[in-house]
């Protein structure tokens, strides 16, 4: 188990930089958007990595940032944008 612990780890810091970049780049809503939808992926990724490794304020602290990953979704993605 601890071979899959580290692997997602790994998945979730790499994801989460990728979207990061990916957000700070500010190349349009659609780059934004699935720049959170990537982290979501990340988020999902860090629940699982410490539900594993029973480190439960990692997993509450990714919880919270999925929920405000899932607005970022919905703003970018979902939401038609006001002109």
């Amino acid at each position: 188990m601890d071979t899959l612990t580290t692997a997602l780890k790994w998945f979730a810091s790499g994801s989460g930089m990728i979207a990061a970049l990916m957000v700070s780049l500010d190349s349009g809503r659609r780059v934004t958007g699935w720049g959170f939808v990537i982290f979501l992926a990340s988020s999902v990724a860090w629940i699982a990595g410490a539900a594993l490794a029973q480190d439960w304020a990692l997993g509450t602290q990714n919880a919270v940032l999925f929920g405000i990953n899932m607005l970022g979704v919905y703003r970018y993605l979902i939401r038609k944008k006001n002109d």
